[in-house]
């Protein structure tokens, strides 16, 4: 049989064990810890002799269950899920990285993700070199001989920057480094990391994949391409080959930071990632036609999406992007935060809150929010703009967000 295509792949994952009953709904394990027929049993599971669950804090069938699907997507050798995506990269950070060593990222990144590399690492001795990831040359120069990886996202937001993945990956590569890539914004339907030599792959799934905004999680993905004998970091899982990523996150890291995805959310996350290709279609049809509307405005002063054929990332994004959809996230500048604040207050279908991807199209001022802990000078360093503002767009038609959005705006 052909290989199957990314929907009917979803739909169709196994669990590695069958439920007794054949449910086709994999069920919810709600529980806390597992029964052994006997004491010796109980100690092949804690020693690794044995394949077998032993305290949901560091797997649960539920939870492996979407951890496979995921792999099964991304083509990886191992999926670890986690209890946001936060987490997802404070526990790979933490898994590769130790104090008087340094990362290199792009300074254009989610801002907690941004406080966390600028603050937090930085009192645990570990250096963040932030660059802007559209100059090679600038990325290239950041790296020495104590960088140990290379962090971007797929598409910056909100200022929807999309990064070529191939050619940083080569980057990342040439200085002895791995490449790590957050994927939240685009998902395995829109980019397929490891077509990009990307090592390791993360998702906030609490977006695109959760289906409907219902639940918070997120995933890392070892793609296989790493040679993990360079982390002196993972010396005591060396012995385990391209496992040895995964091997420290599950039975170091990831346990002891307590960082685990709980049953329920697992469930729902495999229920949204079953109609992930639906939504995903849907919301980045109509983002190019609101898009295409708004840069079409008056009011409206620039339109950042990659769908758009002026747009100055359409080109990498065309090659990237593998259905050529461009996504359900843009952004635009109006006039100034006045402006903004009005124009959003208006609004009667499309809700002001913070997350994406949502079933119902959200808007948020993302200087005012997401920002807010920054500075003016340095909100300016990251083209966060008093004027900009980020719009998520649902599963609404195309034509009512319009609607909607010229209400507010004016004639």
């Amino acid at each position: 049989m052909k290989e199957l295509q990314f929907s009917t792949k979803v739909l169709h994952a196994k669990p590695n064990k069958d439920d007794p009953h054949r449910s086709i709904r994999y069920p919810i394990y709600a529980t806390a810890a597992y029964d052994y027929a006997s004491s010796q049993d109980i100690e092949d599971a804690f020693t690794s002799k044995k394949i077998a669950h032993s305290y949901s804090r560091i797997t649960n069938p539920t939870v492996e269950f979407f951890e496979k699907k995921i792999n099964i997507l991304e083509g990886g050798v191992a999926t670890v899920a986690m209890a946001s995506g936060m987490a997802a990269i404070t526990n790979t950070i933490f898994n590769l990285v130790s104090s008087g060593e340094n990362i290199v990222a792009s300074k254009y990144l989610f801002g907690n993700t941004y406080s966390f590399f600028k603050n937090t690492l930085a009192n645990l001795g570990i250096e963040v070199r932030f660059v802007d990831h559209s100059d090679f040359e600038q990325v290239d120069s950041a790296f020495d001989d104590k960088t140990k990886l290379l962090f971007v996202e797929t598409v910056a937001n909100p200022q929807i920057i999309v990064a070529d993945l191939s050619k940083l990956a080569d980057i990342a590569h040439n200085n002895d480094a791995i490449f790590v890539v957050d994927s939240t914004l685009t998902t395995p339907y829109l980019v397929h990391a490891k077509d990009h030599n990307v090592d390791v792959v993360i998702h906030s799934t609490t977006k695109y994949i959760s289906g409907g905004g219902t639940s918070v999680g997120g995933v890392v993905t070892d793609l296989g391409s790493a040679d993990w004998t360079k982390f002196s970091i993972l010396s005591k899982f060396h012995h385990l080959g391209n496992m040895a990523f995964t091997a420290r996150l599950r039975k170091e890291v990831y346990r002891n930071m307590g960082s685990a995805l709980s049953p329920n959310t697992a469930y729902l996350h495999s229920l949204g990632l079953e109609t992930l290709a639906l939504r995903l279609r849907q919301s980045s049809q109509s983002a190019l036609k609101v898009s295409q509307y708004l840069q079409e405005h008056d009011s409206v002063k620039t339109v950042n999406y990659a769908g758009l054929i002026n747009d100055k990332y359409h080109s990498v994004a065309s090659q990237s992007f593998t259905k050529k959809l461009f996504g359900g996230l843009l952004s635009f500048e109006l006039a100034d935060k006045e402006t903004s604040y009005k124009f959003m207050d208006k609004l009667e279908i499309i809700r002001r809150a913070t997350n994406l991807n949502d079933n119902t199209s959200l808007i948020i001022h993302p200087a005012s929010t997401i920002y807010s802990e920054f500075d003016a000078e340095t909100r300016n360093d990251l083209d966060v703009s008093d004027g900009l503002v980020r719009l998520s767009v649902g599963l609404e038609d195309a034509e009512d967000l319009i609607a909607d959005l010229e209400q507010a705006l004016g004639s």
